[in-house]
């Protein structure tokens, strides 16, 4: 008599958490090992650049990298030399708002550590920067996978921001090689990237297109 196949289990929300705990805490370990970040973040920003969706944007979202993250910092001035708005996110009531960068000075230490706009600049409606309005969203984490999965810092602040996004913008990930795992186990909130860009390739997910 042939045994009647037992059914996959299917992973709880639970052990989807440790198993993305569990990978957040390698790939990090990885990145912060990692020697030679400015020169390798220096080859991504080239892969940016030639990206056709930031050919096409006007205005960038694009965070400031804190700690071993992919620079930002140093290309900052490259994306205002050619014309383009920068938006950066800054973190205010469980939420992360956008306000348009005009100069470095600005930026001072928020709540966690990491640069934001000063608190009376965000006062000021006319910096403000609606979602809608934005082309490309340049998007850190802490780990990736070809498939556009994204883990981060275990907030929820970006998937939360790219939840409201347009449905013509574009999510580029931003990662060093090393931070690039096989596999990420998704729950329904996680957000997937359109394309994950490190300093050997460009992976793109056409499923998203």
């Amino acid at each position: 008599m042939k045994k009647a196949a037992i059914p996959a289990m299917i992973p709880t929300h639970d052990a989807i958490r440790r198993r993305k705990q569990a990978l957040r805490a390698e790939a990090r370990r990885r990145r912060v090992a990692l020697p030679e970040k400015e020169l390798l973040s220096r080859a991504i920003w080239k892969r940016l650049l030639a990206l056709p969706e930031y050919e096409r944007a006007r205005r960038v979202v694009l965070y400031i990298d804190h700690r071993s993250e992919v620079r930002t910092w140093p290309y900052l001035s490259d994306v205002w030399r050619s014309g383009r708005q920068i938006a950066v996110p800054y973190c205010e009531g469980g939420r992360l708002g956008l306000f348009r960068l005009e100069h470095v000075d600005e930026l001072e230490p928020g709540a966690l550590g990491i640069l934001e706009p000063r608190l009376e600049l965000r006062q000021d409606s006319g910096r403000a920067i609606w979602l809608e309005a934005s082309d490309l969203l340049i998007i850190p984490g802490v780990a990736f996978d070809r498939q556009g999965g994204r883990i981060g810092q275990g907030a929820g602040y970006y998937d939360r921001l790219l939840a409201s996004a347009p449905a013509g913008a574009a999510f580029v990930g931003v990662a060093f090689q090393c931070q690039l795992v096989e596999a990420i186990p998704l729950l329904p909130h996680d957000v997937r990237m359109h394309k994950v860009v490190t300093e050997n390739t460009v992976y793109e997910v056409p499923a998203l297109r």
